[in-house]
């Protein structure tokens, strides 16, 4: 059966925003599925998740201290719909990247990953797919803040979509 997922990363809150975006809160509450590669900063957004999530997988990032480290892995992997999926914060430089990820996590067949802010959708020689959502809350030098929705379906990863969200006033 289908899964539809919510990817994010870097939410920084609350140092970078005092929440996430109202519209942002109603997507992840009809996901089957909220993946979160990192950086939350402060475990009550963790706990917020966890709570209205169906399902939640997520990994501490460079940002995350304390409780974070304690309740979050470096890595987590899950299989939905027979789509392997890997999650991590760091990656590395972008160049690279492709060979480096593909080397590290050869057993799955997408890598979500935060960290650079920066969206990010590629498919590897090896049939890798990476993905970066970039930031809900922090667009750094991006046009716009940003997240991932997209459908693990029968082993197919399918409707990979980017969404920008509007500009807080």
């Amino acid at each position: 059966m289908p899964v539809s997922l919510l990817l994010l990363a870097d939410t920084h809150v609350p140092k970078r925003a005092r929440d996430l975006p109202h519209s942002l809160w109603a997507e992840i509450d009809a996901a089957d599925v909220v993946v979160h590669a990192g950086d939350w900063v402060d475990v009550a957004l963790l706990d917020q998740l966890e709570e209205r999530a169906r399902r939640l997988v997520g990994v501490h990032g460079n940002n995350d201290h304390g409780e974070l480290r304690e309740r979050l892995p470096e890595v987590a992997r899950v299989e939905l719909d027979g789509v392997g999926i890997a999650v991590v914060h760091e990656t590395g430089d972008a160049k690279g990247r492709e060979e480096r990820c593909s080397a590290r996590y050869p057993d799955v067949d997408v890598l979500v990953f935060g960290h650079s802010h920066i969206p990010w959708d590629t498919t590897t020689t090896s049939g890798l797919r990476l993905l970066n959502p970039g930031s809900p809350t922090d667009r750094r030098r991006q046009p716009s803040c940003t997240y991932l929705t997209a459908v693990a379906d029968a082993g197919q990863l399918r409707d990979v979509e980017l969404h920008r969200l509007p500009a807080r006033g």
